[in-house]
């Protein structure tokens, strides 16, 4: 039975071999992370697109694009560009090892390896990129969100949000820096059984961002990337981004 350890963790397995990816589906789902697979590269880059996963353990050899191909196609995409990566290689040669973290991965494992130690270095990359995931207190330049009582303040001062704003000020704060499309924060924040208009996220973002800039003073931290999506950003320079036009579809 799996433990209920990273119940909303998605993790995806790009590789050819049959034998990896099902003790690697074993050991990760007995973790309690949520498993996808393929052994296409031109796949992979297909389905991060579609399901946006937490995490790519991603083969160097593939058919149709090789995994530092890949690696290198996810890095360019605005909107993939922040997913951790750990590669793995039959390849243990120093240069190798360059070049398969110099194309973008995080983490970079030789076969064969134990799937106990793929699991703490999965770990190792969400204490460094994602360190508040598992708390019940989420920080972001100022923001503070608690879970379970369901409460945002800013800089000291409470925010008043509905329960729609508050799901997405979640969602970004435990992605900080990554672009989600519309259709990803609806999945993500109303559910993919749920039919609403895709306009509905810019209207809720627009109500998020007026009850963080309560004073009109607040540098504004969700940015529009056009014609891509929203992030939550630093804002050293106090950029104003919520004049900026809403996403183009």
């Amino acid at each position: 039975m799996a433990h209920k350890k990273n119940p909303d963790t998605t993790v995806l397995i790009v590789e050819d071999e049959v034998a990896i990816v099902t003790m690697l589906r074993y050991n990760l789902e007995r973790e309690g992370f949520r498993v996808l697979s393929t052994g296409d590269g031109e796949e992979a880059v297909t389905m991060v697109k579609e399901h946006h996963p937490d995490v790519i353990v991603l083969d160097w050899m593939l058919p149709s694009m090789t995994g530092v191909e890949v690696c290198k196609h996810l890095r360019w995409d605005q909107t993939t560009k922040n997913i951790p990566i750990i590669m793995l290689s039959a390849r243990g040669e120093e240069g190798d090892r360059i070049r398969g973290l110099d194309s973008g991965a995080d983490d970079y494992m030789v076969k064969p390896f134990s799937p106990s130690e793929l699991v703490s270095r999965i770990r190792a990359v969400f204490r460094r990129i994602r360190p508040s995931l598992s708390e019940k207190i989420l920080e972001f330049s100022g923001i503070v969100l608690d879970i379970t009582s369901h409460k945002v303040v800013r800089d000291g001062k409470d925010v008043h949000l509905s329960p729609t704003e508050f799901g997405l000020l979640r969602h970004l704060m435990e992605h900080p820096g990554r672009v989600f499309s519309r259709e990803q924060l609806l999945d993500a924040v109303w559910g993919h059984d749920i039919y609403v208009e895709l306009r509905t996220v810019d209207v809720h973002i627009r109500r998020l961002r007026k009850g963080l800039n309560y004073d009109g003073i607040q540098p504004d931290l969700i940015r529009t990337v056009r014609s891509a999506g929203y992030a939550l950003e630093e804002n050293p320079n106090g950029t104003n981004y919520i004049n900026e036009d809403t996403v183009e579809a």
